[in-house]
C-alpha cells in the first residue's frame, strides 16, 4: 500500500521535535531547526535527508521504483521518495533512521535576520 502526504506529514510531525518550518524558501519539516524533510512535485516526492549518499545507494538498490535522486542532491546525503511506490513499513523505517541521524546532530544556531533593503 502506498503512502500518502497526509499520512507523511503526521509521521514527521509525530517525531519528537520535528517542526513544519521553510528552508531555502520552500515549507519544510525541521527537526531542531535543520533539515529533515520537504515535499516536492505537488506532494507526490519526499526530500529527506540520510545518514550518508551509501544509505541512499543502499534504498536505490533495495526499491528502485521508490528511491532517487536527481543532479541536485547527486552529492548530498538526500533521497527523493515516490510516495506512490514505497512500501509503508519501509518508509516508516527510513524516515525514523533518517531522524535518528539529524537529531544526534547539534540544534541549528539562530539565523540573524537580515535588515529590509531601503
Amino acid at each position: 500500500m502506498s503512502v500518502r502526504a497526509a499520512d507523511a506529514r503526521r509521521l514527521l510531525l509525530g517525531l519528537a521535535n520535528v517542526v513544519e518550518g521553510t528552508s531555502y524558501g520552500f515549507p519544510s519539516f525541521l527537526l531542531n531547526g535543520r533539515f529533515l524533510a520537504r515535499f516536492r512535485d505537488g506532494d507526490a516526492v519526499l526530500v529527506l535527508e540520510l545518514g550518508s549518499i551509501d544509505d541512499r545507494d543502499v534504498l536505490m538498490q533495495m526499491a528502485p521504483d521508490a528511491f532517487f535522486f536527481t543532479d541536485h542532491y547527486r552529492n548530498y546525503p538526500a533521497v527523493l521518495i515516490r510516495l506512490a511506490e514505497v512500501p509503508r513499513p519501509l518508509f516508516r523505517d527510513v524516515v525514523k533512521q533518517a531522524w535518528k541521524h539529524v537529531s544526534a546532530r547539534p540544534p541549528a544556531r539562530p539565523r540573524k535576520k537580515r535588515k529590509a533593503k531601503r
